[in-house]
């Protein structure tokens, strides 16, 4: 059996290896990008992906590969649904730009105007910060500050406006660009405050509809009731494994789209047509300016084909310079699901990816297979290089974990008895916690905002423990409890960075 699978490699390395020699860059997207597709779908381990490219007012490519789960048969067609995630947030930006070109609102315009409510904690800011600064990213925030408090948990959108006004600011006030999701929540919440409607029935009737996106859903809560849907799917110990759909509506504007290729080929084609569908304008093409301003600085980007530059962020979108072009771009991820927007205003072209599991860097490296195709630059199979770059991190976490479990396996007894740590613990931001005790030495954690998820604690010896999340994509972690004189303060929860990078101190209740 070794033998036959070493030849079954040995054979599809030549094949692979013949194909990267032998293509010709020219007719990539006509010859071959379904064999790349279907190789990388295999290698990277991805159930489901739907991929259009758009060009000079056409479609080139509008196709979906794959299966909507795995284990069933049902295949992904192009009317089927994917979430978008932070791809999401274009949209937000589109509709408060056409709001402003309908002299509703200025993006200039001070938050407190419309949300009364709003403030920061560095008061001055609250009372200055404009919408255009919740849109771009430049409150002071850390990226992703305060997301596990926000991200798929019960709280509403007020909650979150009131409790993102309780953040100690990482930097000053539009100094620093950082990625702020409860931001672009409390930039859709105007739209409800100027035109009567909901942020959601907002998209549907001024874009969705007019687009013909008849089947793009605003909502999470939605998803599952859709007949044709993708599942979405994460890794759980090295295991592809469909997961829940999260549940982000309280931070919808932010992330909470789902759509299809063929909607999204829709979105694409208009924004490259200065907002129109035919003769119609559906989007004013002032609208599609502002939102293309660039008003931060991220930082520095280094491409794969080796070349830098700086990435810059509009309203809703990311600016880059690649092979001398000027992209308009923004990827998405949510529990369970990768995407990717680009758009190429100078060149007429469009490309969305669309897949069903967040282990995957593919959604990316077809990207720029896909630009270099068009700018004709030189092939290099970036699929390859990313997955290797992706096996080789995985790796690393994959030896820090085991070196974890090994420990937990050789059953260490932790510095105090279990009932020690039992009780309910408090954060400030995010609400209370509680620890029980199992069995063995073993701790549960249930938080106050997460009420479908737990955490299982494994003993590491002294006060530490070994978290293991029942949503995998919080991940695993190591917490400690902060003791004083045998009695036990709080504990320091830390999360995956995909949700948030700083951890969180709870303080035990007396």
């Amino acid at each position: 059996m070794k033998k036959i699978l070493l030849s079954a490699v040995g054979l599809f390395s030549c094949v692979t290896l013949t194909f990267a020699q032998h293509i010709d860059r020219s007719k990539f997207v006509k010859d071959s990008i379904d064999f790349y597709i279907n190789r990388a779908l295999t290698n990277w381990r991805i159930p489901g992906a739907a991929v259009c490219i758009v060009k000079d007012g056409k479609i080139v490519l509008m196709k979906a590969y794959g299966i909507k789960e795995l284990g069933l048969p049902a295949k992904v067609d192009i009317n089927t649904l994917f979430m978008i995630g932070s791809n999401t947030k274009a949209f937000t930006a589109t509709a408060l730009a056409m709001l402003q070109n309908d002299k509703k609102l200025s993006l200039d315009d001070k938050v407190t105007k419309y949300l009364p409510q709003f403030k920061l904690d560095d008061k001055p800011a609250g009372e200055m910060a404009v919408i255009r600064d919740l849109l771009c990213h430049r409150l002071g925030f850390q990226t992703f500050q305060g997301d596990f408090t926000f991200y798929n948990t019960n709280l509403t959108r007020n909650d979150i406006i009131q409790r993102l006004g309780m953040l100690k600011a990482a930097y000053p006030f539009r100094t620093r660009w950082g990625y702020t999701n409860a931001a672009f929540l409390t930039a859709g919440e105007i739209i409800p405050v100027v035109t009567g409607k909901p942020w959601e029935i907002y998209l549907k009737e001024n874009i969705f509809a007019p687009l013909g996106m008849t089947n793009t859903l605003a909502l999470s809560a939605d998803l599952p009731k859709s007949l044709n849907r993708t599942v979405p799917h994460t890794l759980i110990d090295g295991r592809l494994s469909p997961i829940p759909y999260c549940q982000v509506d309280a931070l919808a504007p932010a992330g909470g789209i789902s759509s299809s290729i063929n909607d999204m080929s829709k979105w694409v084609l208009a924004l490259l047509n200065d907002g129109k569908v035919g003769a119609r304008q559906v989007i004013p093409a002032a609208a599609i300016r502002a939102t293309r301003e660039a008003q931060d600085i991220m930082g520095r980007v280094n491409h794969p084909d080796g070349s830098t530059n700086y990435e810059l962020y509009g309203l809703g979108w990311m600016i880059q310079d690649y092979a001398g072009k000027h992209l308009i771009m923004h990827d998405g991820g949510v529990n369970g699901y990768l995407s990717s927007v680009t758009l190429v205003p100078d060149e007429h072209l469009g490309v969305v990816i669309l897949t069903n599991t967040d282990q995957n860097n593919f959604f990316e490296a077809l990207r720029w297979e896909i630009m270099d195709t068009y700018f004709k630059k030189q092939y290099r199979d970036y699929s390859d290089t990313y997955l290797a770059e992706y096996k080789n991190d995985a790796a690393v976490e994959q030896t820090a974990d085991k070196k974890l479990k090994d420990s937990v396996a050789l059953n260490p007894k932790p510095a105090l008895l279990p009932s020690s740590y039992i009780g309910k613990y408090e954060n400030s931001l995010y609400g209370s916690l509680t620890i029980t005790q199992g069995e063995n030495n073993d701790l549960e954690i249930r938080f106050e905002h997460h009420p479908k998820m737990y955490t299982h604690l494994q003993p590491l010896g002294g006060n530490r423990f070994y978290a293991t999340f029942s949503d995998p994509t919080l991940g695993k972690a190591v917490f400690p409890f902060m003791v004083q004189n045998s009695t036990v303060k709080g504990i320091r929860i830390k999360v995956a960075d995909f949700v948030e990078r700083d951890a969180y101190e709870f303080t035990k209740v007396p």
